[in-house]
């Protein structure tokens, strides 16, 4: 898919949240298909402006557990040297040079909690890229400053240490399991308070355009109910 195309689907999938795309999912007869584990839940979620919510096309990775530690070092100059070296040998992604405007970087962190596959800092990094998010099974860390710098995060977990000898990268943009669910490169990425859905890109404009219909017949009915309640209006009931 073109960045042309990759653009016109993310502009139909704009505004949309999981409950509509899930719905959407329900009417090609994808029931129960791309809905992540409610353990993948967002780090931080924004009421005003809802800018946790994130939509865009996987940028996979698979991370597995390694099977060496780091030696004990008289230094720790050397540490740092075997730090950079694993970081840049066996672990090394995702690179910014290889993230694509409108992706989300979605991580399988191969059943490993306590480390930090998303932190503050690489995570600006993607953002710096063009990613517009990311989700793994697995934890961020720096979580502070995450929440702080507003990067939209999801995971199941908070967690602590680092990749060198915890973790060796297995694959990147391949095919990946991430909250029970199976997860493409190019596929579309939606979540929000509600969690994580996947929709695979074959199907990404027929469930968007359903979306959007769903989404906008919701909205009426809650103008109405607004209008009935005396509630001033907001940005969530007004059409597209």
């Amino acid at each position: 898919m073109n960045q042309a195309a990759r653009e016109s689907i993310l502009k139909l999938y704009e505004g949309l949240r999981v409950t509509d795309v899930c719905d959407g999912m329900d009417a090609v007869g994808l029931q129960d298909v791309g809905t992540m584990d409610q353990e993948i839940r967002p780090l931080w979620r924004d009421t005003e402006g809802f800018k946790h919510r994130i939509c865009g096309f996987a940028h996979t990775l698979r991370f597995v557990p390694a099977s060496r530690r780091a030696p004990v070092f008289a230094t720790l100059a050397e540490h740092l040297r075997w730090k950079d070296e694993w970081y840049g040998r066996l672990a090394n992604a995702p690179k910014s040079s290889e993230i694509r405007l409108g992706e989300v970087v979605v991580i399988d962190a191969a059943g490993v909690r306590d480390c930090g596959f998303i932190g503050s800092e690489n995570a600006l990094s993607w953002m710096a890229a063009g990613a517009r998010g990311a989700v793994t099974n697995g934890g961020a860390r720096d979580t502070d400053e995450l929440i702080k710098e507003r990067v939209p995060v999801y995971s199941r977990g908070v967690s602590r240490g680092i990749r060198p000898g915890r973790l060796e990268l297995e694959s990147t943009n391949q095919p990946i399991t991430c909250g029970g669910v199976f997860v493409r490169p190019g596929d579309l990425i939606v979540a929000d308070g509600d969690g994580v859905i996947v929709v695979p890109w074959e199907k990404a404009e027929a469930v968007a355009r359903i979306a959007v219909q769903i989404q906008e017949a919701d909205k009426e009915d809650r103008r109405q109910l607004y209008q009935k309640l005396g509630l001033p209006s907001d940005f969530t009931i007004e059409p597209r």
